[in-house]
């Protein structure tokens, strides 16, 4: 699962694997147990190149050791050239798309992600998904609307995509 924050990956996912018995993974998780420290915490005291490095290794690790797995992974990690092959690798690359006006009420009062923290939350994340749109769409395999949508819809919306590519 890719998209911006806030637009349901890891809530979604979780889904996904408790009602299909699959397991479930987020990279962010991950990379928070094995630095032993907060994403805020990482990004200010090593920066955002490391962090992104961090998510590199992750992936790679995913790659050789997860099966059957539902995978969330931060809304940056696509960014990289090479974490969208990565991806590629691991598996299914599902979109979760968002509207901005969507992510501005979910993610309004958030202090825990770094890249949104002080200003105008909308101009951030408009800023945002304009500079990240189109490493999603390179990305993704099968991208889905979230919007509105039941997470019964969005899983059957995915199913459809998958059959239809």
């Amino acid at each position: 699962m890719i998209g911006f924050m806030g637009c349901g990956k890891t809530t979604f996912g979780t889904w996904i694997a408790k009602n299909k018995k699959m397991d479930f993974c987020d990279t962010d998780a991950l990379i928070v147990e094995k630095e032993k420290k907060s994403i805020n915490d990482i990004f200010s005291e090593n920066g955002e190149p490391y962090f992104r490095e961090l998510e590199t290794e992750i992936v790679k690790d995913l790659i050789k050791s997860r099966h059957n797995t539902v995978v969330s992974v931060g809304g940056g990690l696509p960014l990289k050239p090479e974490n969208r092959e990565l991806l590629k690798k691991l598996g299914t690359v599902v979109y979760l798309r968002t509207s901005v006006e969507e992510l501005t009420k979910r993610l309004a009062g958030d202090t825990t992600r770094p890249l949104l923290a002080g200003g105008n939350i909308r101009e951030k994340i408009t800023h945002l998904m304009d500079m990240r749109l189109s490493d999603y769409l390179d990305a993704a395999e099968v991208i889905i609307d979230t919007d509105g949508r039941s997470f019964d819809e969005m899983y059957e919306n995915i199913l459809k995509e998958k059959r239809e590519a």
